[in-house]
C-alpha cells in the first residue's frame, strides 16, 4: 500500500510540475524573444523483488521480478526554433533568425537574449528593456567597423553629427562638341565645397585648339586660374577622350571663408563612362564629394547587424555593429528572469 501511494504522489507532483511549465509557456505568450519549455518524463527507479534465474535441469528460466516507484521529471528543455516576426514600426526593434543571441551588459555580467526590443537611454546607450547594455562593435569616424576586437556598449553619443567635409574629387561628364568652331571658349560652372562646408564657385574653362584637341582651366571666384593648363585631346572615331590618362589635381584656396586651401582630382572619366566629343551641342554636367556640416535625423538596421545614421546632409554612415552569441549547446544555458540567460558549463 505504501509503494502504491508513493507512485502515485510522484504522479501528481511530475504532472504538476508540468502544468506548472505549460502554464508559464502560456503566461508568455507574447513576451519577445521567449522560448516556450517542454518537460521530458521518465520512469523511476524499479524495486527488485526477484532477480533472473537462467534454465537449470530442475527450473525453467525466470524473468525478473520488479515493481516501478512512479515517475521522475527526466528535464525541462527550452525550444530555440526561430519565432514568427512581427513589424513594429520602431527603428531598434531587430530579431535574429536562425541560431545566436545578443549580448547584453546587466551590472558588469554578460548575459544573452533573444528578446531585440531596444531602445536609447538617457546616455544615447543602446539598451533592452531591463536596462541591459546591447554589446557590439563602434565605426571610426569615417564609418569603418571593425568586427574582430573585443565587444563594448553601443553607445550613439558621439555620432549625432557628422562634421564638414571638403571636396577630394570633382567630376566631369558630358559633351563637348565635335562641330566647334577652332578658338572657342565654352565655361560652366561648378560649386566645390571647402572644409568648413562653404560652396566655392569654380569656372571650367574649355578651348577648342585644334580638331579632337582641346584645354581646361580652372579659375577661382575671383577669375583667378587654379593649377595649370590640362590638354584634353579626343579620339576621332569613337570621340572617347584619349588623354590625359590620368585625373588633374588643383588646389584652390578659398577667398571668403577663410577655410584651409584644398586639393581634389578632376575625374574626367574614360570610354563610355568619361567626358567625350560628339556632335550635337555641349553638354557638360559637374558633381564633387564635398559636404556640408550635418545632423542625425534617422536610424536604421540592415540584415548583418550594423546600426546606420541619415544625416541632415544626405550623408549614410555606418555607425556600429551589434554582435551576436552562439552557444554549442543553447539548452544548457540558465534563465535568469527578464528574458536573459547566463551561460553554464554545459553550455559551451
Amino acid at each position: 500500500m505504501l509503494r502504491s501511494m508513493f507512485a502515485g504522489v510522484t504522479g501528481m507532483r511530475a504532472h504538476q510540475l508540468m502544468l506548472d511549465v505549460v502554464s508559464n509557456n502560456i503566461a508568455n505568450v507574447n513576451t519577445g524573444g521567449y522560448k516556450a519549455s517542454r518537460v521530458q518524463f521518465a520512469d523511476a527507479l524499479s524495486e527488485t523483488l526477484r532477480n533472473a534465474a537462467g534454465t537449470t535441469a530442475a527450473n525453467s528460466a525466470v524473468n525478473p521480478l520488479q515493481v516501478g516507484l512512479g515517475v521522475v521529471v527526466k528535464s525541462t528543455t527550452a525550444q530555440f526554433s526561430t519565432g514568427s516576426f512581427q513589424l513594429t514600426d520602431r527603428p531598434f526593434d531587430s530579431a535574429i533568425s536562425g541560431d545566436g543571441f545578443y549580448i547584453v551588459n546587466v551590472k558588469g555580467e554578460e548575459l544573452y537574449t533573444r528578446s531585440g526590443s531596444f531602445n536609447l537611454d538617457s546616455t544615447l546607450s543602446l539598451v533592452d528593456g531591463s536596462g541591459g547594455r546591447v554589446q557590439g562593435w563602434m565605426a571610426d569616424n569615417a564609418g569603418q567597423l571593425d568586427s574582430v576586437g573585443a565587444v563594448r556598449d553601443i553607445n550613439l553619443a558621439d555620432y549625432q553629427s557628422v562634421p564638414a567635409q571638403a571636396a577630394t574629387s570633382m567630376k566631369v561628364r558630358g559633351s563637348l562638341s565635335v562641330g566647334t568652331t577652332v578658338g572657342t571658349v565654352i565655361d560652366s560652372l561648378a560649386k566645390v565645397v571647402d572644409g568648413l562646408g562653404i560652396e566655392n564657385t569654380v569656372t571650367v574653362r574649355y578651348e577648342k585648339t585644334s580638331d579632337n584637341n582641346w584645354t581646361m582651366k580652372l579659375f577661382d571666384d575671383t577669375n583667378a586660374q587654379i593649377g595649370g593648363t590640362v590638354a584634353l585631346q579626343f579620339d576621332p572615331a569613337s570621340g572617347h577622350l584619349v588623354s590625359p590618362t590620368t585625373d588633374p589635381t588643383f588646389t584652390l584656396t578659398p577667398t571668403t571663408s577663410g577655410a584651409d586651401p584644398f586639393t581634389f582630382a578632376v575625374d574626367l572619366g574614360a570610354g563610355n563612362d568619361g567626358l567625350h566629343q560628339y556632335g550635337g551641342t555641349t553638354v557638360v554636367s559637374i558633381t564633387q564629394d564635398g559636404r556640408g556640416p550635418g545632423q542625425l535625423r534617422d536610424y536604421g538596421i540592415a540584415a548583418d547587424g550594423v546600426i546606420s545614421g541619415r544625416y541632415s546632409n544626405g550623408v549614410i554612415l555606418d555607425i556600429a555593429r551589434i554582435a551576436v552569441a552562439t552557444f554549442g549547446n543553447n539548452e544548457g544555458l540558465k534563465k535568469v528572469g527578464e528574458s536573459h540567460y547566463r551561460s553554464s558549463q554545459v553550455s559551451g
